[in-house]
């Protein structure tokens, strides 16, 4: 029965191709929208934790806060120093590394070749907590570290820049204005955002603060690396403690300095995208409600059109029941055609989506969605379908059978 009212919802689409194209247009432009805003922001929250997963699970960073919303904040002077990262792992039993951060960009030339990049100054565990490793050639030791070594480490993209050829070790390179000797090149991270992460020189931090002066290191990154995940929260209680002590901030007065977790940064990135798709959502349900209206209407014609069919049917001995799954069935079938071409529709705009945004991740459409996309489709087709499948049921046989 349920193959042959299928049979039979399938023949009367294609007998109003038109008419059922735009009756389904709503349910399209409702179920294209949210595989399309699907697939981009689960494919940023997989590159996310991706590389989230890549420092592990014990990674922990320490940032200065500055907010100056806050009167606890107005005329402190806020700083976050090396010192306090050496005072941590000095006096923390919780922890495995350190490794000091600073950012700017600077100015590298080679020869004829000039070329503006990212200049990270860190420290000799740099690797082991950033997950970040040396292809060719070696890190900076504590050695380097102590002597205040010019030595440095750079990415693909400024060997590229620079023309430093294929074994770029050993050659010397200006960076601002000191010579520095490149004893290693980085693996390969590729692009993110739209910023291409190989575009980076690497110098010992001792080195930079001479360069720079103490004063542009007073507001840093703290990097730790905890012993394992099961001591990650007594290494935040700790880190909290010793700062608190160092910085001299009495009980009652908030920290000046936040302590982030990987589990936090995953929760906080995902409550943005979810705020996101939950926006979307939205427009979706207006989309799916004026689809749905559609295809209640079209029914409500097709039950007008097709008065002396269901007479017939009557008078031959079908039921009420068997002319209502018969208009529901056409519903939802109309409705999940609708979503059939609505899922690959988004697919394809979050594909297009995503690449035409530069470092953006790669669309990723997980099979939930393809099901919830499926199921609003044959949700609305039930919820729209109801009364006008109830109305064709409720017609008189002999009334109907007259109708012209």
């Amino acid at each position: 029965m349920i193959l042959e009212n299928l049979r039979i919802a399938l023949k009367a689409i294609r007998a109003n191709k038109m008419r059922s194209i735009l009756t389904t247009l709503g349910i399209i432009i409702g179920v294209a929208a949210v595989i399309a805003v699907v697939s981009i922001v689960q494919g940023l929250n997989y590159l996310i934790a991706n590389e989230l997963q890549g420092v592990g699970a014990t990674y922990i960073v320490v940032a200065p806060k500055d907010d100056r919303n806050d009167p606890d904040m107005i005329g402190r002077d806020i700083t976050l120093t090396y010192e306090d990262g050496l005072a941590i792992m000095a006096h923390s039993t919780a922890l495995a590394y350190f490794n000091p951060i600073f950012k700017r960009l600077e100015l590298l030339r080679y020869r004829d070749e000039k070329h503006r990049c990212m200049l990270l100054a860190v420290g000799a565990h740099y690797q082991e907590v950033d997950n970040h490793w040396v292809d060719e050639g070696r890190f900076f030791s504590q050695l380097d570290l102590e002597r205040h070594a010019h030595v440095c480490l750079v990415g693909r993209k400024v060997i590229d820049e620079l023309k430093l050829g294929e074994n770029p070790i050993g050659t010397e390179i200006i960076v601002g204005t000191a010579s520095f000797t490149i004893v290693g090149i980085m693996e390969k991270k590729g692009e993110m955002f739209g910023q291409d992460r190989d575009d980076l020189i690497i110098i010992p931090f001792t080195t930079a603060r001479d360069l720079f002066g103490n004063d542009a290191m007073k507001r840093i990154l703290l990097e730790f690396k905890a012993n394992n995940p099961e001591s990650i929260d007594l290494a935040k209680d700790q880190i909290t403690t010793i700062l608190r002590k160092v910085h001299h901030i009495p009980g009652g007065v908030k920290d000046d300095f936040k302590v982030i977790l990987q589990e936090e940064i995953l929760k906080t990135t995902g409550s943005i995208l979810g705020g996101v798709t939950k926006v979307v959502g939205a427009v979706v349900g207006i989309a799916l409600l004026v689809g749905g209206i559609g295809i209640m209407n079209i029914m409500l014609v097709s039950v007008t059109e097709r008065t002396r069919e269901i007479g017939i049917r009557k008078a031959v001995g079908a039921r009420r029941s068997d002319i209502m799954v018969q208009f529901l069935i056409e519903a939802v079938t109309l409705s999940l055609i609708g979503g059939l071409v609505g899922i690959l529709a988004g697919w394809g705009l979050g594909i297009l989506g995503a690449k035409a945004i530069p470092g953006f991740p790669a669309a990723h459409v997980p099979l939930w969605a393809v099901i919830l996309g499926f199921g609003f489709a044959a949700l609305t087709g039930i919820v729209f379908g109801v009364y006008p499948a109830a109305k064709a049921s409720a017609l008189d046989p002999i009334e109907a059978l007259r109708y012209e």
